[in-house]
């Protein structure tokens, strides 16, 4: 006796449609494409950032506003020259528009998340420490308190 629901000999699964795959395919790449987030600002100055042994990472980025220090990049070293500079930013900045920068970055930021904005300072690693001490000063004077350093990890340039 056969069982209602034994297999029959010979039929075979109906093969899978791939008519909708392409319309899946450029869901998924518009998806992609609207929820991705481009860099918000180019790179203006080298930062060849120092290596260390002892790194935390950062919880939340968004709270994280970054000054670069470094010489300008090549297309910008015929005009600003080889020595350091800051880009605050998407653009050129001295030391004395460090007080403006933390200001508007502030005001950029919901009411809820300004206490915790964390200044991160990516530096290049042959700069001196004259102009990062300025920029620690003005930073100070701006009430910016809560400074990180950029570091790569590695085994640390320390000696």
């Amino acid at each position: 006796m056969k069982g209602k629901f034994d297999r029959k000999q010979g039929k075979k699964a109906p093969g899978i449609s791939t008519a909708s795959l392409p319309d899946i395919v450029f869901m998924l790449l518009f998806f992609f494409m609207v929820a991705t987030v481009m860099r918000d600002s180019e790179a203006l100055v080298k930062t060849n950032i120092p290596t260390a042994s002892e790194l935390t990472k950062l919880e939340k980025k968004e709270w994280v506003a970054t000054i670069n220090i470094g010489p300008p990049v090549g297309a910008y070293e015929a005009l600003k020259g080889t020595a350091p500079i800051l880009q605050l930013n998407d653009k050129f900045g001295t030391v004395e528009d460090v007080v403006v920068f933390v200001e508007n970055e502030r005001l950029q930021r919901e009411p809820r998340i300004r206490p915790y904005i964390s200044w991160a300072l990516k530096i290049d690693k042959d700069v001196k420490m004259g102009i990062v001490t300025d920029v620690k000063q003005e930073l100070r004077r701006a009430n910016a308190l809560k400074i990180t350093y950029l570091a790569a990890r590695g085994q640390g340039d320390f000696k």
